[in-house]
């Protein structure tokens, strides 16, 4: 795929749907929303970014992410439960290496939500998306050793465990594990 047919995709983020969530962009005004979950420590255990401080500093965030979807540059959707009608995660594309055809998926699901298969569903109705859209070849996703739930999602998608790299990355003060999944367009398996 030519990084020009990505800027285009993107500078109109696309609207994705499921039975139970629908995946749009993030919006300032789902602050509220995000804030509820950004703010846990726990959400934030076996990410790279720190708790968010106030709702105000999510809002700020959410303003520049705005910026990044007019441009084209931001590939994450907001996760939103259709039956609530609010925002209660994240989940999309960390970077699209388009010499390659190949990604990093990312997600976080506000804890209130977890054990009822809603990231699996977005997760997966994502990767259709990158497979079947952007034609990409390989999407991958890394966590820190120790997420047991993300773990569970990748293997649920039909990802297939690559290797642990050891203490590669400096996160919050401590060196951690990171492994990575990964899964091919021809193995994925829409359901």
């Amino acid at each position: 795929m030519k990084k020009e047919n990505l800027l285009h995709i993107f500078s109109h983020m696309p609207e994705l749907e499921t039975e139970r969530v629908l995946l749009r962009a993030m919006r300032v005004s789902d602050a509220p929303d995000m804030f509820e979950y950004a703010k846990n420590p726990e959400v934030t255990q076996y990410l790279l970014w720190r708790p968010h401080t106030d709702v105000g500093y999510t809002r700020s965030y959410l303003e520049y992410l705005g910026g990044r979807y007019r441009v084209g540059g931001c590939y994450e959707w907001a996760v939103v439960h259709k039956g609530e009608r609010r925002m209660i995660g994240t989940c999309g594309f960390a970077r699209i290496d388009t010499a390659h055809n190949c990604a990093e998926l990312g997600y976080v699901l506000s804890p209130a939500y977890h054990g009822q298969g809603l990231m699996h569903e977005a997760a997966a109705r994502v990767l259709r998306f990158g497979f079947r859209v952007l034609g990409l070849h390989r999407i991958e996703a890394r966590y820190m050793l120790g997420n047991e739930a993300s773990r569970h999602v990748m293997e649920r998608l039909g990802m297939q465990f690559e290797g642990v790299k050891r203490q590669s990355m400096l996160v919050k003060g401590a060196y951690r594990d990171i492994v990575t999944y990964a899964i091919l367009s021809n193995e994925f398996q829409d359901e």
